[in-house]
C-alpha cells in the first residue's frame, strides 16, 4: 500500500494539534448530524465530530427550540463552519432499529457506517450517535421501500442554487462571502422536485455536490426555506486525500451514483444538473454503463451569461459521453429551468402525452 500523500501528512498533524490545544482549553466533543439513507437490508449514517464548547445547533438536523434559539445564525457568513477542528478517531456508538454498532470517526471527524439487519421498516426513521463528552445526536434516516422503483439524484451549484460566478470561485463565495438568506434558487427546481415526487410517493431524492461537509447545514437550510424537498446531501472532505493534494469532484460524484446503483438496486434514477461543467459527461457516462438504472437525464440549460461566467465561455458543456450510440433508450430532457424540464420530464415519463411543441431527445 503506497505511503500517505506529504500534504495528507500535514493535514493529519495540523489537526490534531489543534484538538490537543482545544481539548487543554476544555473543549469537548460536538456531533454534527447529516441525513442517512438505504433500504430494509441496510442503512448508511453521516456525520460528523467537531472539538467544541457546548452543542451548536447549526446541525443540520437540530431540534425546533435549538433552531429558534439560534435563529439569529440564519444569517450570518458561512465562513464561520470552516473554522473548526475536527474531533479525530473518536469512539461513536450508533443505536438504530435493533443495531447498535462502534466505531471511530476518520481522520477529518466524519463518520461514514453501513449497518445492516436494523429490523426498521420503509420510511423516515432516526438513529441515535452518541459519543464521549457528547450529548448524543438524532440523525433522520430514510428508510426506502423495496417496491420503490423511482428515485431523483439532484446537483446542487446553478442547478439548485444560482451561482453566478466561475466554479472554481462557487465555493469560496458562497462559503467565506455571502449569507445564506441572498442566495437565490433557480426557478420551477423546487416545484419541479414535489411535483414529480408528488406522483411517485416514496421516491427518494438525494442530492449529490462537489461542496465540503462543512456546507451541509446551511444547504439544508436553504433548501427547506426555499420549499425543496429534503433528501440526503452526499458532499465531500475538502482538502489533502492520500493521493494528492485535492480531491476530484468529478469522481465523487461518479462514486455517489454507482455506490447509490448498488446499494438500492431496484432504483432507477432520474438524473438532474446543468451544463455549466460536467454533469452532462459524468451523467452520460453512468447511463452508458448502467442504461437499466437511468429513466431519464435533466439538464439545465445555463444562459450565454452564466456559461461565460461559469467557466469562461459561452458555450455550453453539453457532451453526454465517448459512446452516445448506447444512450438511445435514455431520455435526455433540457430546459432553461425547473418548469420547462418539468414538462418534458412528465413526458419522458410517461405521465403527460407528446404535444407537438414539446421536443424530449432520445
Amino acid at each position: 500500500m503506497a505511503s500517505p500523500h506529504a500534504a495528507a501528512l500535514i493535514e493529519d498533524r495540523w489537526n490534531r494539534l489543534k484538538m490537543a490545544a482545544l481539548s487543554d482549553r476544555g473543549y469537548g466533543t460536538q456531533i454534527i448530524t447529516y441525513t442517512g439513507y438505504g433500504s430494509t437490508g441496510s442503512v448508511r449514517i453521516l456525520a460528523r465530530t467537531l472539538m467544541s464548547r457546548r452543542r451548536d445547533p447549526e446541525s443540520a438536523d437540530a431540534t425546533a427550540s435549538d433552531l429558534e434559539l439560534h435563529h439569529a445564525m440564519y444569517a450570518r457568513r458561512g465562513w464561520r463552519s470552516f473554522f473548526t477542528a475536527p474531533a479525530i478517531g473518536v469512539p461513536v456508538r450508533i443505536t438504530i432499529g435493533e443495531r447498535t454498532v462502534h466505531t471511530r470517526t476518520d481522520r477529518a471527524g466524519i463518520l461514514d457506517v453501513t449497518i445492516a439487519d436494523h429490523g426498521l421498516a420503509p420510511g423516515w426513521r432516526e438513529a441515535t450517535i452518541g459519543a464521549a463528552g457528547a450529548r448524543d445526536a438524532s440523525a433522520p434516516v430514510l428508510v426506502i421501500d423495496p417496491d420503490e422503483t423511482l428515485g431523483i439524484v439532484s446537483d446542487i451549484d446553478d442547478t439548485v442554487i444560482k451561482t453566478m460566478l466561475p466554479r472554481p470561485l462557487i465555493a469560496a463565495w458562497n462559503t467565506f462571502v455571502r449569507h445564506e438568506g441572498t442566495r437565490s434558487a433557480v426557478p420551477g427546481m423546487a416545484t419541479m422536485y414535489r411535483d414529480l415526487l408528488a406522483e411517485n410517493p416514496g421516491a427518494p431524492i438525494i442530492y449529490v455536490s462537489t461542496g465540503a461537509w462543512n456546507t451541509v447545514p446551511t444547504l439544508t437550510r436553504f433548501l427547506r426555506s426555499r420549499g425543496y424537498p429534503l433528501g440526503p446531501l452526499l458532499m465531500t472532505d475538502w482538502g489533502p486525500t492520500n493521493t494528492g493534494w485535492f480531491r476530484s469532484g468529478q469522481d465523487h460524484k461518479r462514486a455517489a451514483l454507482h455506490r447509490l446503483a448498488r446499494e438500492l438496486p431496484n432504483i432507477v434514477w432520474v438524473l438532474v444538473g446543468d451544463d455549466g461543467q460536467h454533469d452532462p459527461a459524468i451523467y452520460g457516462e453512468f447511463a452508458e454503463q448502467r442504461p437499466e438504472r437511468v429513466r431519464a437525464i435533466a439538464i439545465r440549460r445555463l444562459s450565454a451569461t452564466e456559461q461565460l461566467l461559469s467557466h469562461f465561455t459561452p458555450l455550453a458543456n453539453d457532451e453526454l459521453g465517448p459512446n452516445r450510440r448506447r444512450l438511445a433508450q435514455v431520455p435526455i430532457c433540457r430546459a432553461s429551468d425547473g418548469y420547462g424540464l418539468l414538462r418534458l420530464l412528465q413526458v419522458a415519463l410517461g405521465k403527460l402525452p407528446v404535444p407537438s411543441d414539446v421536443v424530449v431527445e432520445e
